[in-house]
């Protein structure tokens, strides 16, 4: 397949940009920058052949994608959370299994790292995962329990000097490649626990998930432990119960608000662009009301979520986020992508479901961004929960 020129041209109707300071507007310009030369030329080729680009690793590790918001002293970028949001917005609007890869490492195996882990650990594994060395991946949703992990069964029993690790995990991104595993598993005091499996351990296998129609630039795999021998000193020390996971998985959709909108932004701009060139009834589309009205739709809502995740990043600057504000954004930004997505593909006509356009391809891979990091009911609840103070889930 011929590579495709990448053309993209950021929306900013609101000024946003205003709002944000130079260095921020620097690191953005260096990972679109990235994704311009690197990512787009090859993205359709390597989804339409469901194959990871494993090259990406390494470049994402030396352009310091891989935990911004990590102290340097540890390897990666000491940042704020915008310029971090901002990462991962540029790198989905190149491809959301790009942003996948980059989300996972920071967010799902250097945070809890550094968050629950000791300093031994710490300095073992978070240089190697910062440069795109190691890849790292994360262990939660189980073949019978996602939307709930409070029913996980994969677990952990003490051997005096080791843990054995028993349980598997399904729908796992990076599994495949990765040499670090953060998995969580429950004790024997019914406790749930963090704990790191390494590539080589004998018993832990990473069979590959074949067949997917989303995420297919990304490498997804099963994570299974028989009898795995795990040192205690790969236990993370400083965190028990659920709260360990969620904590991991608000950072998480944290990065999916920004990314889900890099995405939004993408397919807007493609069918902006389409729209002025396409000649029907002797005029561009463009200047017909349907279609007006599909692009001002899409505009209002990229620029509603621009405003959205720019306060979100500056209350998770000051500590002030709740869990709660982050499943807001992320649903917000998942379903205008979604739709925004739908509406650009129809725009292109039969064009539009070939890979000469991104659109199609982020289309697919939204199926699964909407669905990963909590589904988008259960994000609503979430927000349900916070404002009436009632638990839907039970």
């Amino acid at each position: 397949m011929a590579a495709r020129t990448d053309l993209f041209q950021s929306p900013d109707y609101y000024g946003v940009d205003e709002l944000l300071t130079d260095e921020q507007k620097l690191i953005r310009e260096s990972v679109r920058a990235y994704v311009k030369k690197e990512i787009s030329p090859i993205i359709e080729d390597y989804a339409q052949r469901a194959e990871f680009p494993v090259q990406v690793v390494k470049q994402l590790g030396e352009l310091g994608c891989f935990g911004p918001t990590i102290p340097a002293e540890y390897g990666g970028g000491g940042l704020d959370y915008t310029s971090y949001g901002l990462m991962m917005q540029e790198l989905e609007r190149g491809d959301s299994g790009i942003r996948s890869t980059a989300s996972v490492q920071g967010s799902l195996v250097m945070f809890p790292i550094f968050a629950y882990g000791d300093e031994a650990q710490r300095k073992k594994f978070l240089p190697r995962l910062a440069s795109g060395e190691w890849l790292g991946c994360f262990g939660l949703t189980e073949p019978d329990h996602g939307s709930n992990p409070a029913g996980m069964t994969t677990n952990i029993k003490d051997h005096g000097d080791h843990v054995l690790l028993n349980g598997a995990k399904m729908w796992i991104s990076n599994a495949p490649y990765a040499q670090v595993a953060i998995v969580w598993a429950r004790d024997e005091h019914d406790d749930i626990r963090g704990v790191i499996v390494e590539r080589g351990m004998e018993g832990f296998t990473t069979p590959t998930t074949h067949g997917k129609w989303s995420l297919r630039a990304s490498a997804t795999g099963e994570l299974v432990f028989d009898n795995v021998k795990l040192p205690k000193e790969n236990i993370l020390p400083n965190i028990k119960g659920l709260k360990g996971p969620l904590g991991c998985l608000t950072k998480a959709r944290y990065g999916i608000a920004w990314g889900a909108l890099g995405a939004a932004m993408d397919c807007y701009d493609t069918a902006l662009r389409y729209s002025k060139e396409r000649i029907q009834f002797d005029r561009p589309i463009g200047g017909f009301q349907l279609q007006q009205k599909k692009l001002a739709e899409m505009i209002t809502e990229i620029t509603k979520a621009q405003l959205l995740v720019w306060r979100l990043g500056k209350l998770m600057d000051e500590g002030k986020a709740t869990p709660q504000q982050v499943s807001m954004a992320k649903r917000n930004s998942c379903e205008i992508a979604t739709w925004i997505a739908r509406d650009a593909r129809q725009m292109l006509g039969g064009m539009g479901i070939t890979g000469e356009y991104s659109i199609m391809r982020h289309m697919m891979n939204l199926e699964s961004v909407i669905t990963y990091e909590g589904t988008h009911d259960v994000q609503l609840l979430i927000t349900g929960m916070d404002i009436t103070g009632l638990n839907a889930f039970t």
